[in-house]
């Protein structure tokens, strides 16, 4: 029943923060709000509310090292395995992609996270830090694809078609119908993961901490692989090299800033001493990719997967 619990919950999640994330574009769309501002908060929440939802439920149910390695082992499955599987399917170009500035960011959030995870527990004022950061990133990225478009330099930013789920004859009784489905389904799932979750920890012996690394962050983790597997497919490097690079740094800044107030949140001795480090590690392989244009080819993108499954099987031993 556990397992059932788990496989129905991380469906729930899908389910609904897909409908979460069409019902308030097209929404916003309606209402006249720019597809940019869209893209830079709805879709960006609205991808990433199935690990926000479980992590504020793990930390409400007295579950904190759930909370905390279901960020930090989607986090190193973003680099490994969202980027590794793709790569290794039909390869990554990212030798056109200019993506130095939005990696400083995340790397510099990781250290800034990995730092206030050893002045823990993580508490509100650790959230006020986090989510100052994550303010600061959004505001620069607005003005700066702003300044973009001043300029010229991009082409069709912000207009409806660039965001896959905006439908323009989409009803209002549909609109309402995918909000009213994401909001109820959303909490829904991540309460009967957790609870599958937390069952199968105590049936297999294993800590929270393990469950929420390995089967809640693989879990939480297939939209961001599914859309990395498609950019690669078209093509289109930018895509999943930023899909990866966005999605780290919401979770470590958005999503823990946010679940702080729901804390005090304990971190494990476990992953201090490891699992902080792994996904520091991680970020840093994707250095020479950013910095040196270099491609993930298939051979890279081995190379990645296969360090995510010996990662696992670390945890899991």
């Amino acid at each position: 029943m556990n397992i059932v619990f788990v496989v129905t919950g991380l469906v729930l999640l899908l389910l609904a923060g897909d409908a979460l994330v069409r019902g308030a574009v097209n929404l916003g769309l309606r209402l006249g709000v720019p597809a940019l501002i869209i893209s830079l908060t709805v879709v960006a929440f609205g991808t990433s509310a199935p690990e926000l939802l479980i992590a504020i439920k793990a930390a409400l149910n007295g579950a904190p090292a759930l909370a905390i390695g279901n960020v930090v082992g989607s986090n190193t499955a973003n680099i490994l395995m969202v980027l590794g599987i793709p790569a290794l399917l039909a390869g990554i170009n990212t030798s056109k992609c200019d993506s130095r500035k939005n990696y400083a960011f995340m790397i510099g959030a990781t250290v800034i996270f990995i730092a206030l995870c050893f002045m823990g527990p993580i508490g509100i004022w650790h959230g006020v830090i986090l989510l100052a950061l994550m303010g600061s990133i959004l505001t620069e990225s607005f003005l700066t694809a702003q300044r973009h478009r001043r300029n010229n330099k991009c082409e069709r930013v912000g207009e409806p078609t660039d965001i896959d789920e905006a439908d323009p004859t989409m009803p209002k009784w549909k609109i309402a119908l995918y909000l009213v489905l994401g909001l109820i389904g959303l909490p829904l799932g991540a309460q009967i993961l957790i609870e599958g979750a937390l069952g199968l920890a105590r049936v297999w012996g294993v800590s929270e901490s393990v469950i929420g690394l390995t089967l809640v962050a693989f879990g939480t983790s297939l939209p961001e692989l599914s859309t990395t597997v498609m950019a690669a497919l078209r093509k289109h490097g930018d895509v999943a090299l930023g899909n990866a690079i966005g999605s780290n740094i919401f979770n470590l800044l958005g999503i823990m800033g946010i679940t702080s107030f729901f804390g005090p949140l304990q971190v494990p001795p476990e992953i201090l001493s490891f699992d902080l480090w792994v996904m520091l590690g991680s970020s840093l392989l994707l250095l020479p990719f950013v910095f040196w244009r270099l491609n993930i080819t298939r051979i890279w993108g081995a190379a990645l997967t296969g360090l995510y499954i010996l990662y696992l099987s670390v945890l899991l031993a």
